[in-house]
């Protein structure tokens, strides 16, 4: 009998989850399918009670839910709970337990491109969803220096009160820095033609991450290699958290190598 896995939101419509999870699936030789799961606010917790009873193994928790379904779980992990948000959820024994696989697939794709962060200056654009993850993961692996970047200093500084919260004008004023890492959504599908960051900006550091991966190279990416600036898009990032979310289901471990083949696969799907 095959397994049911899936993805929980509001609106699902563009979704590439299904694509990489059947590629994982063909991989490992998994019998399951991965539906999407639209569910209305008021029936979120219908919605986890569901789960249980029709025994789904497992999901991913996309916008807007992130937060809003941590208080129908039964435990959260010591990463999502440091981060204040859940992406994937295991159903064991009866009990739903949340994750938060953003913050190992950042790692992976850090490690995979030979990122070193360790007693680096950072600076995060955005402060949103995406960067609670990030901050994580470089608090915990030791980096030296986090600014955010923000068009609403002050939300930014109620989010972020223990970091330096600076606007975009503040950040051209800036001396260089190392890494820089792009959690908005500017320069995504179909906007392409926007960047967060002139190429004078740009040309402060020395890394460029930006976690959108649709277009694989925006334009923040185009300009960041017209500067031989190392630059990396958040495709390895997405393969990542749905690796780690596998593997917290089926409690398996899956190398390196398969990783990067689903990574090419993917590559070329998109």
């Amino acid at each position: 009998m095959k397994k049911l896995y899936g993805l929980l939101g509001e609106s699902l419509p563009h979704s590439f989850s299904p694509q990489i999870h059947s590629l994982i699936f063909n991989e490992l030789g998994i019998g399951g399918y991965y539906h999407l799961f639209e569910v209305n606010k008021e029936d979120l917790q219908n919605a986890l009670l569901g789960f249980k009873s029709l025994k789904v193994k497992g999901v991913n928790v996309t916008i807007p839910y992130k937060i809003d379904v941590i208080k129908y779980l039964d435990d959260v992990s010591k990463e999502a709970k440091g981060i204040g948000a859940v992406n994937t959820i295991c159903f064991k024994e009866g009990k739903a337990v949340g994750y938060n696989t953003d913050y190992y697939g950042f790692g992976m794709m850090l490690n995979k491109f030979n990122v070193d962060i360790k007693g680096k200056k950072v600076v995060i654009l955005g402060t949103g969803g995406a960067s609670r993850a990030v901050l994580q993961y470089l608090l915990d692996n030791y980096v030296g220096e986090i600014t955010f970047v923000s068009r609403n200093i002050e939300e930014g500084k109620r989010k972020f009160n223990d970091f330096e919260v600076i606007n975009y004008t503040q950040l051209k004023e800036k001396s260089n820095k190392d890494i820089v890492i792009n959690c908005t959504p500017v320069g995504m599908y179909p906007k392409v033609d926007a960047s967060p960051l002139t190429k004078e900006v740009i040309s402060k550091f020395k890394v460029v991450v930006d976690l959108i991966y649709n277009p694989q190279e925006t334009l923040l990416l185009k300009y960041a290699k017209e500067l031989g600036l190392q630059g990396i898009n958040g495709l390895y990032m997405l393969v990542g958290q749905a690796i780690k979310a596998e593997e917290l289901w089926n409690s398996v471990k899956i190398n390196d190598e398969t990783v990067d083949k689903i990574y090419r696969e993917l590559f070329d799907l998109l």
